[in-house]
């Protein structure tokens, strides 16, 4: 193929500095600091009253689910001061704002232009009010109707050749409700092209899990961090991504567990903990929470998880029965002596090697395991976004079959999902491979017969896109763009599309790289008062131990032209199907409780879904691997065989891996400041080994460029700031989306096809926009 330069337009990712300023990194999470931050930033943004009615209910029993990450509740009481975190807070900041884009806004201000903000300051500008319309050729965004945007999106889903021609894409944010209309409506329109969010931040669990658990969901509740014995973290940055679990965290030390972290990272929250409603911690009082610290190289997890295995199993042939669970082993599980095979064909030093780990580290953590079997393993997507993130989960579910650490408290797997429902989304039915099972359900009831052939996930959906394929892209949520691999590519993709649709509640990225028409069709959130026909309606969510609960919205919306999601599903839904369709639309828009009767019907494990999610801190949905009793093929826990290739870089290559700052979830950035790691007011650095800093010959405030060759073409992501930092040699981090231009669409983990952003290679050159170093500021 012939080597082409990709390009950076402005409107992908644009590049500018805005300042940088360098502190020392923190030591502990959260604390007061943490407490006025989030005032700070709630109260600069929402008025006082409004402001204190939206915390005061946060993630309280029968009130509304943080719109952040699904950390779970606890089952008991919870605080009454605040049950959410700092991040929660500017969550809620951003949604609940009274700042709100009329008309008028979209007049004074060509597409064009928005596009050259960048993401923080898209985000600023406040909540859409009300349905716009970008007609093609268009440069301004203009005020459509509720009813004028429906007929739109049906005239183009009628007329496409196939049904297929048509994306659905799924942010983790949609409520049980809407989720399940969703995937209904698309169903009953013929197509499972329903990508969404899992498939870029857990695929790789959900794929590893299920095929050797049988649920591709974690294991433990809540409660079973306060009886573990040993936690282990890995790939997960918990100070910043899931800030309650460092409660848990610290309730399971003061009870006696042991804490291992493992990431290329020394990060905060790993580190120590102030917890806010404590004295000590109002005090700067920390509590150190690991003990067991392990740097591995980016991808380095792999190697360290088959080296601690193969420790293990040296003990336990030395000592037989005092290691290993044979009663559990025997009575459970298939596949052990392959799996004992393929231990024994590494050697230690080649696993060191792979890992950058020190033997004598990684002795110290197998020996902390060997005696324990109340064993939690914890991570997030330091693990999931590799090539062969499959088999590293797996390879953590061999630790934890050989130790009898499934089924019994304080043990098990606990996968950290970054959105609220990503995982009540799938539940219900948001995913391109449906089970058979739910499709005889959905042909049972309502009588007309579901596409059986899969769909188009994420990476398959940006190159339907892009090959003229598919030619409709709707969005429930989320910022596409954004969030997915190959920035330019992906926009080229989006460009050839006849419409995009985004149901959002504010402007992003994603509405300024568009189809040759575009829709924005603003909604509630989840701190909004939804009242229609009489009634004051509520959704659910499912959080990542699968408790489903409430949510209830509490403010007066900033608009009246907005609709929530199931309405604005089922309005779509009657647009386009009309009179063929099968589903009684009206009888849900009037009422979610018939939403909820119907995913009863449909859905195992919702029985009596309306009275159970009425009750305080609503329900458990089953989960096999808490019994011991495993939905595999053939009904036992599967040890998996795992290969272990290592990738080798070239002399002048670093393996990258994009991070999220302190002030951002996801795409949504909060701030300009990541203060654990010790940088303010800026996005466009790279985080460098003062080592490979000297061998490549820059120095720090120098401007590069990163860069990668693949598939035949340079990707570039321009005018970056080098940060000394304490991370591995040969390895870089840069914050994303800034940087997830520079990975290839066609980089995925192996068997569940999602984007492997945390191991790129990529090289390093001088700017050719900065000549001299950037002269930032030491605070």
């Amino acid at each position: 193929m012939k080597n082409e330069t990709q390009q950076i337009p402005a409107a992908e990712n644009p590049e500018k500095f805005i300042g940088l300023k360098l502190g020392e990194p923190y030591k502990d999470a959260a604390g007061v600091k943490a407490v006025v931050v989030a005032g700070e930033y709630v109260f600069g943004q929402v008025p006082f009253a409004r402001g204190m009615k939206a915390l005061f209910i946060l993630n309280q029993k029968l009130g509304y689910d943080c719109p952040g990450c699904a950390w779970p509740d606890p089952d008991g009481e919870r605080s009454p001061i605040a049950e959410y975190c700092e991040n929660g807070a500017k969550a809620i900041a951003e949604e609940a704002t009274t700042k709100s884009l009329k008309p008028q806004f979209f007049v004074e201000n060509a597409v064009a232009d928005l596009a050259k903000l960048n993401d923080f300051h898209i985000g600023k500008e406040g909540r859409v009010a009300q349905p716009m319309y970008l007609p093609e050729g268009g440069t301004h965004y203009q005020p459509i109707t509720w009813e004028g945007a429906f007929e739109k999106i049906a005239s183009h889903l009628n007329k496409l050749e196939s049904p297929n021609e048509a994306v659905f894409y799924t942010s983790g944010r949609t409520s049980n409700e809407a989720a399940y209309v969703y995937q209904l409506f698309t169903k009953e329109y013929g197509t499972n092209n329903l990508p969404d969010c899992s498939n870029m931040c857990h695929e790789s669990t959900s794929f590893a899990l299920a095929q050797t658990l049988g649920i591709g969901k974690g294991s433990v509740k809540l409660h079973d961090f306060y009886e573990a014995e040993v936690i282990v973290i890995l790939g997960q940055n918990p100070g910043t991504n899931h800030p309650r679990m460092l409660t848990a965290l610290q309730k399971g030390k003061a009870n006696g567990a042991k804490i291992i972290s493992v990431n290329p990272l020394h990060e905060t929250g790993l580190l120590g903990f102030n917890n806010p409603q404590k004295v000590k911690g109002v005090l700067g009082v920390g509590s150190k929470l690991t003990d067991i610290f392990l740097q591995v190289k980016i991808n380095g997890d792999l190697a360290l998880v088959k080296a601690i295995n193969r420790l293990l199993l040296e003990e336990e042939e030395a000592h037989p029965g005092t290691v290993f669970d044979h009663d559990f082993i025997r009575d459970n599980t298939a596949g052990y002596l392959d799996f004992i095979s393929e231990v024994k064909k590494h050697d230690l030093d080649f696993l060191v090697d792979a890992c950058g780990v020190s033997l004598d580290e990684i002795k110290e953590a197998a020996n902390l395991l060997k005696h324990k079997s109340k064993i939690i393993v914890c991570w997030a997507m330091g693990i999931t976004q590799h090539k062969n993130a499959v088999a590293t989960i797996n390879e953590m579910v061999n630790l934890l079959l050989i130790k009898g650490s499934i089924g019994k408290p304080g043990a098990g797997t606990c996968p950290t999902r970054g959105h609220s429902n990503v995982q009540g989304d799938r539940t219900v039915g948001i995913f391109d491979k449906p089970h058979e099972a739910l499709l005889d359900q959905i042909k049972k009831v309502y009588g007309f017969e579901p596409p059986r052939e899969h769909g188009y996930d994420v990476v398959k959906s940006i190159y339907a896109m892009h090959e003229g394929k598919a030619k409709v892209f709707f969005a429930m949520g989320g910022n596409f763009l954004s969030a997915t691999p190959d920035t330019s590519f992906t926009a080229e993709a989006l460009r050839k599309c006849n419409l995009t649709v985004h149901v959002s509640t504010k402007l992003n990225r994603s509405h300024l790289v568009h189809g040759k028409e575009a829709l924005i069709l603003p909604c509630l959130g989840r701190t909004d008062l939804d009242i229609h026909d009489g009634l004051t309606q509520f959704v659910s969510c499912e959080n990542s131990t699968g408790v489903v609960q409430m949510s209830k919205g509490v403010l007066k919306p900033v608009s009246t032209d907005l609709l929530s999601e199931p309405v604005i599903v089922c309005r779509m839904a009657k647009a386009t199907l009309g009179s063929r369709s099968k589903i009684d639309w009206d009888k849900f828009e009037k009422n979610y409780d018939h939403i909820r009767d119907d995913i009863e019907k449909v859905v195992n494990g919702f029985e009596d879904y309306n009275k159970r999610v009425r009750e305080r801190g609503g329900f458990y949905l089953p989960n096999g691997c808490r019994e011991r009793k495993w939905d595999t093929k053939n009904s036992k826990a599967n040890f998996a065989v795992s290969e272990l290739v290592v990738e080798k870089l070239a002399d002048d290559e670093l393996m990258m891996m994009t991070i999220r700052s302190h002030d951002q979830f996801n795409t949504t950035i909060y701030g300009l400041d990541d203060r654990y790691r010790g940088v303010y007011n800026e996005r466009r650095v790279v985080f460098m080994n003062p080592a490979d800093i000297l061998r490549q010959g820059f120095e720090i405030g120098e401007v590069i460029d990163l860069y990668n060759h693949h598939d035949g073409r340079e990707r570039v992501a321009c005018g970056f700031i080098i940060v000394s930092y304490d991370i591995p040699e040969r390895c870089v981090a840069t914050y994303y989306p800034e940087t997830n231009v520079l990975v290839p669409i066609s980089c995925v983990a192996d068997k569940s096809n999602q984007p492997s952003s945390k191991s790129i290679p990529v090289k390093l050159r001088r700017s050719s926009l900065f000549e001299e170093p950037i002269a930032f500021k030491v605070l």
